[in-house]
């Protein structure tokens, strides 16, 4: 029997790993503070539009105190802080090793949601998320040392202590939605924690003088296409479907199976980019999907 939550978290993985792509090529070129308010402004009128036709207004007015309440602070803690923190673990540790710090999640998500709602893990599902784990550190292992010359270790202990920050903030923000979302719809649960991601993102940009990148972002037409593309998978239907996944399991559960986004990459990266895959991220990505699949027994 196909279960809904684990459904959503894999649908969430996918488009995380789309957008994944689209944003590594745009922040490339514009940079990741005005990347990150833009894909927040870009998903917020996706939502609008989708809120308009759904229910005949673009934004939530119907929903409670609580809720507003609860949601923006989890968008603070998961878009604000969590992002934050990643991309400053990408600068000063790279990509790779933010990523398999980033594994962490899960088990963050796991923790907080039992100090919230006291759910737990069964034995066999704990099982489960130990195996993908263990095949996505296989996977995010197996691209080499990562140590770029000029090596410093000051910046890579401040790089380490960014990315557990960002895996900390990532999975606070998704166990506070799933704490307030309720009988909320995921898509409109979603436009209230991106009005608490645009809204710190500004004050960010505006202490730190850095508008006139994000006007300069908007005007490269080649990124902005990335940044649209990216942000409708990403915060749009990404997002959102991340909070279906945890309304309908576990957080821990759905942090994990939404964790192999690294696995799901070595398809492009074979089919689109044709770049020469190792034996061991096979191996990793074999690991992760049985790992997957004892989640959805």
């Amino acid at each position: 029997m196909l279960k809904t939550g684990e459904f959503y978290a894999l649908l969430t993985a996918v488009c995380w790993s789309v957008t994944a792509l689209c944003f590594e090529f745009a922040g490339k070129r514009v940079g990741t503070l005005a990347l990150n308010i833009i894909r927040l402004v870009i998903a917020f009128a996706f939502i609008a539009v989708y809120s308009l036709i759904r229910t005949g207004t673009p934004v939530p007015l119907t929903v409670s105190i609580f809720t507003w309440k609860w949601l923006l602070f989890s968008g603070f803690i998961g878009f604000v802080l969590g992002d934050f923190f990643l991309f400053k673990g990408f600068i000063n540790i790279g990509a790779r090793i933010s990523m398999l710090i980033m594994s962490l999640a899960p088990v963050f998500s796991a923790i907080i949601d039992f100090m919230i709602t006291g759910e737990t893990l069964s034995f066999f599902e704990l099982t489960g998320v130990t195996v993908t784990l263990l095949g996505i550190t296989i996977v995010i292992t197996g691209h080499g040392n990562g140590q770029k010359p000029g090596y410093d270790r000051k910046k890579a202990v401040k790089g380490v202590v960014y990315a557990v920050l960002g895996s900390l903030g990532q999975a606070g923000g998704l166990v506070i939605s799933k704490y307030a979302i309720l009988d909320t719809d995921p898509f409109v649960a979603t436009q209230i924690r991106i009005i608490a991601g645009i809204t710190g993102f500004a004050v960010i940009i505006l202490f730190s003088r850095k508008g006139g990148n994000v006007i300069r972002a908007v005007k490269d037409r080649t990124a902005l296409k990335y940044m649209i593309a990216g942000s409708f998978f990403g915060p749009f239907l990404g997002v959102s479907f991340s909070l279906a996944a945890v309304k309908f399991t576990g957080a821990g559960i759905a942090s994990t199976i939404m964790s192999i986004v690294p696995v799901i990459l070595i398809f492009p990266a074979i089919f689109i980019f044709h770049e020469k895959i190792r034996f061991r991220e096979v191996a990793g990505a074999l690991v992760s999907v049985a790992g997957v699949a004892m989640l959805f027994l």
